[in-house]
């Protein structure tokens, strides 16, 4: 078979919901580099946040950041961080609101507000070592591809109209990621085939939640977890079993790249 590129989402598609490998989706991805294929990942988590993930996995190509910021072989092809004037205006802005905000780059993370109860909520859930440090000028002083704001759905609103360079999307009932408006694990993945100068016939891409849309939308070999949002069903071409019930097994013998045998 001539050689594919697949993107796989991480949290609720490679990891299942308590953040574990299931052994069934480690044996696909060894597979499927066996028979030559070139493996991605496609995530809203900042490089820092699954480094652990690509060692297991042997993944050296991921698009970060819901499309910010892209590496292909260890080696960054793309970046696009947030604008600095309109970050500015948005700090001022959720600090009178009270709503505290972590700014990312591909190294660390900082917080403006030594600590909060959904800082601890949202963060907690990903089940990783590192936590922010408070340091509320980290922002001025770096390239900042991503932010997480933590704030209830009912004030996001306010803060899409207020702020028309950045796209708002949420990941967590107490948070929201802050990308630069039109960004997504969608222009990532064009930025990255662009740079390799491949077509998009040799594309596919699994994903589950709200910020995988655009990419399962753009890219016409798309995968849906059982266990997607129903939204992100609708838009990909096929739906597999969920992340627990040999998902990605199943759903890379739906697109004809696996044959499923004994694992």
């Amino acid at each position: 078979m001539k050689k594919q590129m697949i993107f796989f989402d991480i949290d609720g598609t490679l990891l299942n919901h308590d953040k574990k490998l299931p052994e069934s989706t480690k044996w696909a991805v060894n597979r499927l580099k066996e028979l030559g294929h070139e493996i991605a990942i496609a995530t809203g988590r900042a490089p820092f946040m699954f480094k652990d993930l690509r060692e297991e996995l042997g993944i050296h190509t991921y698009v970060s950041f819901n499309g910010s910021y892209v590496v292909y072989n260890g080696t960054p092809v793309y970046k696009n961080p947030l604008d600095k004037e309109e970050l500015e205006s948005l700090t001022q802005f959720s600090v009178n609101k009270k709503n505290p905000i972590v700014y990312e780059n591909h190294e660390k993370m900082y917080s403006n507000t030594e600590s909060h109860p959904y800082i601890d909520a949202a963060i907690g859930s990903l089940k990783i070592e590192e936590t922010p440090t408070f340091d509320p000028s980290f922002y001025q002083e770096q390239e900042i591809y991503q932010c997480l704001h933590f704030c209830v759905e009912e004030e996001i609103e306010t803060y899409r109209e207020n702020f028309t360079k950045f796209d708002f999307v949420r990941w967590h009932e107490c948070s929201v990621d802050v990308l630069p408006v039109g960004g997504s694990k969608a222009r990532g993945i064009e930025a990255l085939i662009n740079h390799l100068n491949i077509s998009m016939d040799q594309v596919y891409a699994f994903g589950d939640g709200l910020n995988d849309l655009e990419m399962l939308s753009f890219v016409k070999n798309s995968v849906a977890m059982g266990n997607a949002e129903e939204e992100v069903k609708k838009v990909a071409k096929y739906v597999t079993k969920h992340v627990d019930e040999d998902g990605i097994l199943r759903g890379l013998e739906l697109l004809g790249l696996l044959e499923v045998e004994a694992v």
